[in-house]
């Protein structure tokens, strides 16, 4: 599984990172998380808020920080 973290480094995205981060843990689920800080990398998955979470390529959040339960439940399907 192939999580990406869609944002610069301003507090919302970073906290993103550590929420994703944690539930990755938590689950035990095999997965890598990138971060793409690059603002036209991010417009490639057509976000134009940040902080995004795109999970195997479908984008799950925009604009928020999702729960930690949210994402468990995106990376448990």
């Amino acid at each position: 599984m192939e999580i990406k973290v869609l944002g610069p480094e301003c507090p919302k995205c970073q906290q993103t990172e550590k929420v994703v981060k944690d539930a990755v843990a938590e689950s035990g689920v095999d997965a890598k998380v990138d971060k793409v800080m690059n603002i036209l990398k991010i417009g490639q998955y057509g976000v134009f808020g940040t902080p995004a979470v795109v999970v195997d390529g479908e984008v799950k959040s925009v604009g928020k920080i999702p729960t930690k339960d949210e994402v468990l439940k995106w990376i448990k399907k």
